[in-house]
């Protein structure tokens, strides 16, 4: 699958956990379902997407547990939603994914992410974070 592609599945990612914040009812299935009613894409950017929501739902607690490790001086209840979610799905391709994606792409790709839908702080905290929880990792 492309960069690109990639790229478009995690978007989709983020936009249906960030929707489920607001509506935990609804299960991840139909809320990705509701995106794609909206909008087009391939069906590798769908199943991709539905992959990294799956692997976030069920290793939620263990990847919210590493995230909140790896943050000095922080606690996740303070992290915005948008900045938490990207921190989920980048933790869960960095200790979840196998070596599916490389550690440098799901950081890279997790700050890119930050940039535009977040602050511009976002950026640079989500990076210190996954780096922690990569330097971590390769111990």
């Amino acid at each position: 699958m492309a960069t690109s592609s990639r790229r478009h599945s995690r978007e989709l990612a983020l936009q249906v956990l960030f929707q489920l914040e607001f509506a935990p009812q609804h299960d991840l299935v139909t809320a990705l379902d509701n995106f794609r009613a909206a909008f087009t894409a391939e069906e590798g950017v769908w199943q991709y997407a539905l992959t990294l929501l799956q692997g976030v739902q069920k290793s939620r607690q263990d990847i919210d547990s590493i995230i909140q490790e790896n943050m000095a001086h922080w606690k996740i209840e303070r992290l915005s939603l948008v900045d938490l979610n990207i921190l989920r799905i980048a933790t869960f391709e960095l200790k979840y994914g196998g070596n599916e994606v490389p550690p440098n792409a799901a950081i890279n790709e997790a700050i890119e992410m930050a940039k535009k839908y977040s602050t511009s702080d976002s950026g640079k905290f989500v990076n210190g974070v996954l780096d922690q929880i990569r330097k971590q990792s390769a111990q």
